[in-house]
């Protein structure tokens, strides 16, 4: 199956590989893929004590919270450029890209 290709100026072609998935069990919600990302593809959530997603309300006190971690989670993947940002910058390689079929 073919995929999506880019020539570049240079006249080299470059494959861009999407967001897929997070590992939520890898993820240490440190948010530096979210700075990282030029597009807003992503969002930090919390889970909670059974693993179920909780929103955070972005206070800097978290003394209150109502989860158990932080963790990265997929927003808005059609926003995705393929850049791959998000998973160059990450400490615990939590992400899986894979390029667009056409």
């Amino acid at each position: 199956m073919p995929t999506f290709n880019v020539t570049l100026p240079s006249g080299a072609t470059w494959t861009p590989t999407f967001v897929q998935s997070i590992d939520e069990a890898k993820c240490i919600g440190c948010g530096r893929c979210f700075k990282v990302c030029p597009r807003g593809v992503l969002e930090l959530v919390g889970l909670d004590d059974e693993g179920q997603r909780v929103g955070i309300d972005g206070d800097e006190d978290d003394d209150d919270a109502e989860y158990e971690k932080k963790v990265m989670t997929i927003a808005h993947q059609d926003q995705c450029i393929g850049c791959t940002a998000c998973a160059k910058i990450c400490p615990k390689k939590c992400y899986t890209h894979a390029a667009a079929a056409v």
